[in-house]
């Protein structure tokens, strides 16, 4: 590498490639409706057109601020491309973006979408499938050229395991795809409420697809391991109940792809996919690892109290002595007249604080046979460990010191970041300096120079590679990666 910034010149002095593990380009909408025309005809690209100036936040312009708190229509983004003109173009056009690796300090790129990420939720299935379908069409042509330093992902609409399963072979086996990107969390009406004409009135929830999803992903799970394809996740909960502020976009967009994450992670940890598809790589971006952090530890936490032997060792209501705890109250509270006419009706019928008239027999009998992790077979903390921190990868932001958690060892809270940069996106206003950024942890001490390794390049190997042994082959780092695989 020779160009000179300071990126460039970090690079240098490394001794090993830099992995981006997530970059974006800018797609330009007119180029996607063309291909939108090839795949299903000008009037499915007329139809997206219309639909797209209702759904991506217009309406909110067109009511007043009385009537967006009325129906809480959140905030859309505003302003937030880059506009300096080099830097512009550099997201647009592929062949000045791989142009200008060398400057941004990085040896590969593995680029995500911007517009693509909003295709599956478009509403309609027929427009869906046309949408990411053409979308995969432009990946392949506009990137294919610049495999060798650049790989750009393809989109998957989880909306059903079937339309997953056909577009993830589509992208992989007929265009040639070797990265996809998938919406791991779908927002669906509640079944009680499917009848409502009035769709605004609908509640709905979040379905994580690993635990107690109205459908069975696992065929999906299945198909991605055939495919030799690393699942990875970008899909924010922007929209979510708790997002929709009708003033501020920052409040809604803080923290939402970790939010996102969190509900994907726990519901394949909790759902048992992660112990019955060992082999499936997970990666969770641009949310960084600071929440996953701190749901790994709260797993253990959770099952060291919550196991089976546990609940029954220590929460089973019939444990009490309920003849001590009369001894108890009349030895302390003896004298007081409340304590003395309720604690017997309380032993026997209000042994739990928020139920009336139960016996601890009843409740016991309710839930003898529960078991918080029916669906996942925990025998210790290396089976936490070994079902979480093994297969998940997160992306992590340049500018984001929490990362250094990651691989803070006396935390017990070991996990797997890469660097994301972002490149393309309001929050990177200078692509040159995205590693220099990412280099300011060893500056500070927050990492070493092994960690600093693992988080922009060993990574994110492992993270593709593992999946697909071929993932690298003729690209640029394609001999550092075999190294890091065959270790």
């Amino acid at each position: 590498m020779t160009a000179g910034s300071t990126s460039a010149r970090i690079r240098n002095r490394l001794g090993h490639p830099v992995v981006d593990a997530d970059g974006h380009w800018r797609e330009l909408q007119p180029v996607f409706l063309d291909f939108l025309a090839q795949v299903a005809g000008g009037g499915m690209a007329d139809t997206y057109r219309k639909a797209a100036a209702r759904t991506y936040g217009f309406s909110w312009y067109d009511v007043t601020p009385e009537e967006r708190a009325r129906q809480r229509i959140n905030r859309p983004p505003w302003w937030i491309m880059p506009t300096d003109t080099y830097y512009r173009a550099t997201g647009m056009l592929p062949a000045l973006f791989q142009e200008r690796l060398d400057e941004f300090g990085i040896d590969y790129a593995l680029l995500y979408p911007s517009l693509g990420f909003q295709l599956p939720r478009v509403a309609d299935e027929q427009m869906r499938r046309a949408c990411v379908r053409a979308y995969n069409h432009m990946v392949k042509d506009m990137w294919g050229p610049y495999s060798r330093r650049i790989a750009a992902a393809g989109v998957v609409a989880m909306n059903t395991p079937a339309e997953a399963i056909e577009e993830a072979e589509y992208a992989v086996r007929t265009l040639g795809l070797k990265l996809v990107v998938a919406n791991c969390t779908v927002s669906r009406t509640i079944e009680a409420d499917a009848d409502i004409a009035d769709p605004r009135k609908r509640r709905v929830y979040i379905d994580g697809l690993g635990l107690d999803s109205p459908y069975d992903y696992d065929p999906v799970w299945r198909k991605f391991i055939e495919l030799k394809v690393a699942l990875t996740s970008h899909v924010g909960s922007m929209g979510w109940p708790d997002r929709r502020s009708t003033t501020c976009w920052v409040s809604d967009h803080i923290g939402h792809f970790a939010q996102s994450h969190h509900l994907f992670a726990r519901s394949l940890f909790l759902g048992g996919v992660t112990q019955r598809f060992p082999q499936l790589n997970v990666g969770f971006l641009e949310g960084g690892v600071g929440w996953a952090c701190q749901l790994y530890s709260d797993l253990f936490g959770h099952w060291e109290k919550r196991n089976k032997e546990a609940c029954i060792r220590n929460l089973k209501p019939t444990n009490l002595d309920r003849r001590e705890m009369r001894r108890l109250v009349d030895k302390h509270a003896g004298n007081d007249p409340l304590f003395q006419k309720h604690i017997d009706d309380a032993l026997a019928r209000n042994m739990d604080v928020l139920l009336t008239d139960m016996s601890a027999e009843e409740l016991e009998a309710r839930d003898l046979d529960s078991d918080e992790f029916m669906h996942v077979k925990i025998g210790s903390r290396d089976d936490i460990r070994r079902l979480f921190a093994e297969p998940f990868y997160f992306g992590c932001e340049a500018d984001d010191p929490v990362v250094s958690l990651a691989f803070n060892e006396r935390t017990g809270t070991r996990l797997k970041p890469m660097l994301g940069s972002d490149i393309s996106h309001f929050d990177v206003p200078d692509p040159t300096e995205v590693l220099e950024e990412a280099w300011e942890m060893v500056e500070h001490g927050l990492i070493n120079e092994d960690n600093f390794r693992e988080f922009t390049f060993t990574n994110a190997v492992k993270l593709h590679g593992h999946m697909n042994r071929e993932f690298f082959r003729g690209t640029s780092i394609e001999q550092a990666a075999d190294t890091v695989l065959q270790a």
